[in-house]
């Protein structure tokens, strides 16, 4: 039996037996052929494109109807590489002058197209090496008659263990088989992390030798909420651990039943507990979680996946959409976030050292008006269908704050000439997630008419840990004492202007956590859809004059992991059937 310690990335328990994902290279002969073998060799050829088309097209159908169109189209770069007759006639060619096998000719020729796009300036086409090589490795497979191993291939229930999944291996893979996910690399930010949660899949990430350790068919224990595996457990571990499992399913039978009560203290203080959502689809698992409306809607996936420039139009249907689904419950709209860790070449954002603190967000907006006007249009446009509100995201001092806020001074003044109906009262924040916004929050909250703490830059800001960096993911401490102490400062600050001060990073999802955000005022937590019912049972078993008594103390402590400790054990006296 062997313990691997990671990164816990998504709650849950699992039992299962492994399934290591390989990228590994199919095996390719170059074999001679007869020249009246070619006909054959072209039949195979086409007949491997045609079984490759198909399975990405069902792979898309499938998508579309369990987590939406726009996951789907994630595929479309694929069956344009396949349909490419450039390509095609050039492998076809190069087939008559070489006369080896048809496997050879192809992973020759597409990966020179490979080498070419990989030395080209345009950001977009260099991405699109990634979607040629997916595409490489199917059509190989089905010449060879080979399966891959990948999450989408997954028949029967196993537990998931990577290097790393890319987004796309995840859209892919179906939940009912994936038992939990495991990681060499990633933190809790992660996007595997993050998907994970969503899918409610137990996950450790950022494991480094997981790969290495654990065997393919070897029987594993996911510990999720710990950031345990266990490797080839035995009896009396294995037996404890579905003791466990059987206890998570009764507490998540319990938390189903919190739906429709309100998110308030046993002593009645009332917050506001509202979901983070990326695509409209996603407005059915708010709905069914029973949030209170959604207080983080990213707006980056209109711009991503294409080569041309969403219309106002575009935009406006997207954001009608979702505020007509939620109704008379509040929709915060994030404006443009690209840059850092999302991309999109057509809008010529620079390679950079330092994305994450680089040209992005609010700065990218400000220096494209062009861009950013057409969406303050359509935000404002929207608002007139349901209860919308705005925020900037990494505003670093008010400068900014000052201009974004004049530019949408300009929208509206365009569409009241246009006889454009909008809300003229649309409440417009700020996100802190920039040391230098926390410490002079002050000066902000007399612009604004809230406060949204953007907990996963703002700790890998203030601690100096870059979140996706695997050798330093373990720094990376939502309960460090300054982080702590920066987000009481903004809440008290806050409050002291009378603006309400919600949070949308990973940090509003943690139970554990939660009970000190609670208990330092927090108005507005925002996380995962499927995570607000177990918030929501934080909130609803506590008073909170103990929570804030808590909280006190907790900022005493001198270390993250003491405070974490602290914090779980109370939470712990209150749940003792629930808190492990």
């Amino acid at each position: 039996m062997i313990i691997l310690k990671g990164i816990p990335a998504a709650p849950g328990v699992a039992v299962g037996k492994a399934y290591l994902f390989d990228r590994g290279e199919p095996t390719v002969s170059r074999s001679p052929i007869a020249e009246d073998q070619i006909p054959k060799e072209i039949a195979r050829f086409e007949q491997a494109l045609t079984t490759t088309r198909h399975q990405i097209l069902e792979i898309q159908k499938r998508l579309a109807e369990e987590i939406g169109q726009e996951h789907a189209e994630i595929f479309n770069a694929h069956l344009l590489v396949l349909e490419d007759r450039t390509m095609i006639e050039e492998i076809i060619a190069q087939l008559n002058r070489d006369r080896i096998v048809v496997e050879a000719v192809f992973s020759d020729v597409i990966k020179k197209y490979m080498r070419a796009f990989a030395k080209v300036d345009d950001e977009y086409l260099r991405e699109r090496t990634a979607d040629i090589e997916a595409v490489r490795k199917r059509v190989l497979r089905n010449l060879l008659g080979t399966r891959g191993e990948s999450p989408a291939e997954l028949r029967e229930q196993g537990i998931v263990v990577a290097y790393d999944l890319s987004p796309s291996d995840t859209a892919q893979m179906q939940k009912e088989h994936v038992l939990a996910i495991v990681t060499d690399i990633g933190g809790r930010t992660s996007h595997t992390a993050i998907m994970a949660k969503s899918l409610e899949i137990p996950a450790v990430v950022g494991l480094e030798n997981a790969t290495r350790e654990i065997h393919k068919g070897d029987l594993l224990i996911i510990d999720g909420a710990h950031g345990e595996v266990v490797v080839n457990p035995d009896h009396e571990t294995l037996q404890r651990y579905e003791r466990e499992r059987l206890r998570i399913q009764q507490v998540e039978r319990d938390l189903v039943k919190l739906k429709d009560l309100s998110a308030e203290t046993l002593d009645g203080h009332r917050l506001t507990l509202s979901a983070n959502i990326e695509f409209p689809g996603e407005v059915d698992s708010v709905i069914a979680h029973g949030a209170d409306g959604i207080g983080l809607y990213r707006t980056e996936f209109i711009y991503l996946n294409r080569t041309d420039l969403p219309t106002e139009e575009e935009h406006y249907r997207a954001y009608r959409s979702v505020a007509e689904r939620i109704q008379s419950q509040p929709v915060i709209i994030r404006t443009l976030d690209l840059g850092g860790d999302k991309f999109a070449s057509h809008l010529q954002i620079p390679n950079e050292m330092n994305p994450f603190m680089g040209w992005r967000a609010i700065r990218f907006c400000l220096a494209r008006p062009d861009i950013f006007k057409v969406q303050l249009r359509a935000i404002l446009r929207a608002s007139a269908y349901g209860k919308l509100k705005m925020m900037y995201p990494m505003i670093s001092g008010v400068e900014e704050l000052r201009q974004a806020q004049e530019m949408l001074r300009h929208a509206q003044q365009e569409l009241r000439q246009e006889g454009i109906p909008f809300d003229a009262r649309m409440e417009v924040g700020a996100m802190i997630e920039v040391p230098s916004a926390a410490l002079t929050c002050d000066i902000l909250a007399k612009e604004v008419s809230f406060f949204s703490i953007g907990t996963n830059d703002l700790i890998q800001y203030a601690l100096a840990v870059d979140r996706v960096n695997e050798k330093i993911a373990y720094l990376y401490d939502p309960a460090h004492p300054a982080v702590l102490r920066l987000i009481k400062q903004i809440i008290d600050i806050g409050h002291a202007n009378n603006i309400w001060v919600g949070m949308c990073g990973e940090m509003a999802g943690e139970p554990v956590l939660g009970l000190l955000l609670l208990g330092l005022g927090l108005d507005e937590f925002s996380t995962s859809p499927v995570l607000v019912p177990e918030i929501k049972k934080v909130i609803r078993s506590v008073e909170w004059r103990w929570a804030q008594q808590v909280a006190q103390e907790a900022l005493t402590l001198p270390t993250g992991r003491e405070v974490e400790a602290f914090a779980r054990a109370k939470l712990k006296e209150l749940l003792p059937e629930w808190v492990k």
